[in-house]
């Protein structure tokens, strides 16, 4: 185990302490450290938190919970892969705790999915310590790359119906996964009929960073809508996607009707996420 300064021990309790811009704090109490490591990229752990369950944390900052972590993960793969009318082929950019592509397996008609994931202790870590998360994935399907996304996708083109990008916070191996020119790279992978969605960080937190990203992907795809979810373990509760489609309207009302088993998502939720408040319009339109 690998000793690190957000972990605290506060009269033989241990607390996970979470820092947030350097404005927030967030304390979370721990029943055990189940695995500590540090990689190449960043440091790795699994905690057991009294509330929210097993835990990863990347860098002292919690990433996905046993408790909502399919909140975030069904959002970000059931809403464009509805509203896209065949998705065959999906590219998955991070989502080391593998839930995105847990997800995606639920679905029959999608023959490929790519995962490419810079950090490979992340994947092994959650294989092991989280299942509640990662299921323990072993589709045949799931092809895991480990290389670094931004230069795995700048090789591809027109070769994906759908990518997910599925990152972390925009810091450290993150940063480039929220400039333009990585969007562009993944408008190039995606076929002419291609969506690609992103998760847009906290649109009360970081609207700075919500604002870039949407004016982004609005600037190269013909749609793009930013939809939310709350998923409490995030700060702020509220938490937001975007969604760029290079030729079908991003239209929920028309999308595929079809079942899968989720604990979140739904046919309501599909239709109701892209109502935004009236705020967040304010701040994606201005």
């Amino acid at each position: 185990m690998t000793e690190v300064n957000w972990i605290e021990n506060q009269d033989g309790s241990l607390w996970l302490k979470e820092d947030d811009r350097g404005n927030l704090q967030i304390h979370y109490r721990l029943k055990e450290i189940l695995y500590s490591e540090q990689s190449p990229f960043q440091h790795v752990s699994i905690v057991d938190t009294a509330d929210f369950g097993r835990t990863l944390v990347l860098d002292g900052v919690v990433q996905t919970t046993a408790i909502d972590g399919h909140i975030y993960n069904e959002m970000i793969t059931h809403v464009p892969i509805h509203l896209h009318p065949n998705p065959k082929k999906v590219l998955i950019i991070g989502g080391g705790d593998c839930g995105a592509a847990r997800e995606l397996t639920k679905y029959e008609r999608i023959e490929q999915i790519d995962m490419v994931e810079i950090d490979e202790l992340v994947v092994k870590a959650c294989k092991t310590y989280l299942p509640e998360v990662s299921g323990n994935l072993s589709d045949p399907r799931v092809r895991f790359v480990f290389d670094d996304g931004v230069k795995f996708v700048k090789e591809k083109e027109q070769v994906y119906d759908c990518i997910i990008v599925d990152s972390s916070d925009p810091v450290g191996p993150a940063e480039v996964l929220f400039e333009y020119d990585f969007y562009a790279s993944l408008k190039r992978a995606l076929k002419d009929d291609g969506m690609m969605v992103c998760q847009s960080q906290s649109p009360i937190f970081h609207p700075s960073i919500l604002k870039q990203t949407a004016t982004h992907i609005r600037s190269l795809f013909r749609y793009a809508k930013t939809y939310t979810a709350v998923v409490p373990t995030y700060p702020g509760g509220l938490w937001s996607f975007t969604i760029g489609s290079k030729k079908y309207p991003i239209d929920p009302s028309s999308a595929r009707k079809e079942t899968v088993t989720t604990k979140y998502f739904n046919r309501g939720i599909l239709e109701s996420c892209f109502v935004l408040p009236e705020f967040m319009n304010e701040l994606l339109n201005k």
